[in-house]
């Protein structure tokens, strides 16, 4: 009888898979269809609320907690029709199995992110805003428990809900963190630096307040207790001693350059799984291995970058969401009901931001931070994310929260992260200074000197254009002089939503040098290859090249390269081409997102812009000076960007190894095409100092053709053959020579030079002329009394600290 009842009131288990709706059975009602429909279903709505939050410059955290509630029951779950068809209950437990799995791997991912070799460098300054970030809230936090104790917690056992809300409360999410501060372009100011490094140290304290926690959370004895911590510890110092060198073995036979070994990645996500099950056996939880394991993972070298690049998109992408969704379907808004619950919601969000910030800003004007920046150190230092969401769930599990509480704390968390950015936007800019410079073009002014130095910024997002950047940079040198051409390399870095874009933001944070030292973690943008293209050329040629550094999202990372030219006062930006060249000789885009990089650059840009179409140029390496031997024809139509163009190619014939042919084209009547007698007097003053160097420089020829139509534009182009670089400015004044283009910004010539109608060898500049004229958005504030050594990040800071980075 007791039997026949269970079997009656408990519902039998999902089978895996059905055999189909043919056989009239409903996929819904077998656990394998369940779990992929949720998975559909849950990526869809946390990605377009991502798109949706994108504006407001939200990390997709914020999309994948508001998600997680609204497929609860505190919005579409309250249709019981769809809460028992999509999110059954007896489908929970499958779907909290994949999701703490992918957390498991997550929590990983996070250990490669922090570096505790950086941690142990940290300076007494960032100590100490760290630790006031964290004491204060956890005293908040504890007081704040008291009160809920009292009235929605009630019968709670009270040692283990102090340390949670403490915990809780004292957090700050070190990956949301950095990507807000990579959105804000705050990640190489000082204010940036030293809410990294605090982050980090709380990151660490966080884990260990919460395994202390968990310890107390269990339903043993105080000796219990005691014993889980030792156990715990214990378990620490195993793989450190144990665990570590096998690793750092394994990290030793992955040389650069080669794959990763696919027994090595093997064991060390078995090795990951072991770990969450010891600890999970020792009653902290299997959260605490995993990330064990990532913080004892070597990082220099390829072998953490292999990890990353093998496992975070499908854990980062699919299956963490499910753990949002799980967090949501355990948050019950309509629980908070009445002014008692919403006092206590106010009061929770008060006393979480007022610890942050107070504690926060007191170390930091105690270290003599500005109030403006102490005040956005401590909002930032509020932000909360996924660590958060775990200090919770765990509570639920262990019924330390009860759901009331547990929805008072996810909606506390939520609106403290949604703050940060509006907030910090609004008190804190940084003031970015650099010198007056006037000399904004490559093109000589009457009040420049003629062998005045030139300032390039130089800009690549991949190996593949550095050879080609590093030939033109060697082209450009002009004669051989102690000061006649300074190089800024910028090397354009996508931030994305993935872990390894936390890498990149370590080693931006190093020293602002990612790509230039070997010894930091390997991040898959083929960084060696740079390094050793730039420090190869530089002895060769003795040019001396400063690399600078940008992470941005790809829609603003045009904002770092405009701030760059204006802090280093560049004449000359040079872009990469959106488009590379396939074997078969057609051009291939790398993406909208960076053709609408070179656009905004153009249309922002405070100097002269050029970009690059590269075919080639010079090979797939850098060429020595006295090797250089390079054709280049500069085509003339008359204007602005063509005279700027001219002047380009005019420098360059001064190297010795270049030939220079200027081919000048004339109307029927033996004038520029078309233009004003203003710039027809220009035109002609600049071709009369070319005739003169021409006169002087047998490498240097000039020639005129008459033309009166397109064919005879594209006849006359096709007779100069084959050269190595062709010179044109972006608008000269001539018809389309191609019927259609998707590259306006090149211009009608350029476009027709990025055709794989013009050649398939040949390489062309594109040039723009800076237009003193024109709206230019003034973003680096321009001063007298700046020195000659200009920082080397996009961004500079207002203050003369020096804080120890990660």
């Amino acid at each position: 009888m007791a039997m026949a009842a269970a079997a009656a009131t408990c519902p039998a288990p999902m089978k895996a898979t059905s055999n189909g709706a043919w056989q009239k059975e409903n996929p819904l009602d077998y656990a394998l269809p369940l779990i992929i429909l949720q998975i559909c279903l849950v990526v869809a709505l946390t990605r377009f609320l991502a798109f949706l939050l994108r504006p407001l410059h939200q990390p997709r955290v914020i999309a994948e907690i508001i998600g997680g509630i609204l497929l609860g029951p505190s919005a579409m779950g309250r249709n019981k029709e769809f809460l028992n068809r999509v999110f059954p209950a007896r489908s929970l437990t499958v779907l909290d199995t994949i999701a703490n799995i992918g957390l498991l791997f997550f929590l990983f991912l996070v250990g490669l992110e922090l570096d505790l070799r950086a941690i142990r460098r940290t300076g007494r300054e960032v100590l100490a805003v760290a630790v006031a970030g964290i004491s204060l809230p956890f005293v908040l936090g504890v007081g704040t428990s008291f009160a809920l104790l009292a009235t929605i917690a009630d019968g709670v056992r009270a040692a283990p809900f102090l340390v949670f809300m403490g915990v809780a409360l004292s957090i700050t999410a070190f990956p949301v963190l950095a990507r807000i501060l990579a959105e804000l372009k705050l990640l190489t100011t000082d204010i940036g630096r030293m809410a990294m490094s605090a982050a980090a140290v709380n990151d660490v304290a966080a884990w260990i307040l919460l395994a202390l926690a968990v310890a107390l959370s269990g339903s043993g004895s105080p000796l219990i207790c005691l014993w889980v911590l030792l156990t715990g510890a214990a378990f620490v110092v195993f793989a450190a001693v144990a665990i570590r060198p096998c690793l750092a073995w394994m990290a030793r036979r992955c040389p650069e350059g080669e794959p990763v070994k696919e027994i090595y990645v093997c064991a060390i996500l078995v090795a990951v799984l072991a770990a969450g099950f010891v600890t999970d056996t020792i009653g902290i939880h299997a959260l605490f291995g995993a990330f064990i394991v990532g913080i004892i993972v070597p990082k220099d070298g390829p072998l953490a970058g292999a990890l990353i690049e093998k496992i975070e998109d499908l854990v980062s992408g699919l299956f963490l969401p499910l753990y949002f969704v799980s967090s949501g379907l355990k948050t019950n808004v309509a629980t908070i009901s009445g002014g008692r619950s919403w006092a206590l919601l106010v009061l929770v969000i008060t006393n979480a931001c007022l610890g942050k910030l107070v504690g926060t800003v007191a170390a930091a004007r105690l270290v003599r931070m500005p109030v403006r920046e102490a005040v956005a150190l401590g909002f930032l230092m509020n932000t909360k994310g996924l660590v958060e969401l775990i200090v919770l769930n765990i509570g639920k599990d262990r019924k330390v929260l009860n759901e009331e509480t547990f929805a008072i704390m996810v909606l506390m968390a939520l609106f403290t992260t949604f703050i940060t950015t509006p907030i910090v936007m609004a008190v804190y800019k940084p003031a970015r200074r650099a010198a007056p410079y006037k000399r904004l073009t490559i093109m000589r002014g009457p009040d420049t000197a003629a062998d005045s130095e030139l300032r390039m910024l130089a800009c690549f997002h991949s190996c593949r254009s550095v050879p080609a950047t590093i030939n033109l940079i060697e082209m450009s040198r002009g004669i051989r002089r102690r000061r006649g051409i300074t190089i800024y390399a910028l090397h354009l870095m996508e931030l994305s939503e993935r872990s390894s874009a936390i890498s990149m933001v370590h080693k931006v944070r190093y020293n602002g040098l990612p790509f230039w030292n070997r010894g930091l973690p390997y991040d898959g943008t083929g960084g060696d290859q740079i390094v050793v293209a730039f420090e190869a050329y530089q002895q060769l040629s003795g040019v001396s090249i400063r690399p600078t550094t940008a992470i941005s999202d790809l829609a603003t990372i045009h904002e770092d390269i405009v701030t760059s030219a204006q802090q280093k006062r560049a004449a000359f930006i040079l872009l990469p081409f959106h488009k590379q060249q396939r074997l078969d000789g057609t051009m291939e885009s790398l993406g909208r997102d960076l053709h609408h990089v070179n656009q905004r650059v153009l249309h922002h840009a405070p100097c002269s812009v050029g970009i690059l179409v590269d075919r080639g140029l010079g090979g797939q390496a850098q060429v020595s000076s006295r090797d250089v031997s390079y054709s280049i024809a500069a085509l003339f139509f008359g204007e602005r960007d063509d005279r700027e163009a001219l002047s380009y190619g005019i420098r360059m014939a001064q190297h010795p190894g270049i030939s220079l042919t200027v081919l000048r084209f004339l109307s029927d009547l033996g004038q520029s095409l078309v233009g004003t007698p203003k710039e027809r007097a220009a035109d002609d003053a600049l071709l009369e100092e070319l005739r003169k160097v021409a006169a002087s420089n047998s490498s240097v020829k000039y020639e005129e053709r008459t033309v009166s139509g397109k064919t005879e534009i594209i006849s006359a182009i096709k007779e100069l053959g084959h050269r190595n670089l062709f010179l044109v400015g972006r608008t000269p004044p001539v018809a389309d020579l191609v019927n259609r283009t998707d590259c306006p910004e090149l211009g009608p010539v350029g476009s027709y030079m990025a055709s794989s109608e013009f050649s398939t060898v040949s390489s062309a500049l594109v040039i723009q002329q800076y237009d003193p004229n024109g709206k230019h958005e003034l973003l680096v504030e321009e001063v007298d009394d700046v020195g000659e050594e200009l920082p080397n990040t996009p961004d500079g800071s207002r203050s003369g600290r020096q804080v120890l980075p990660l």
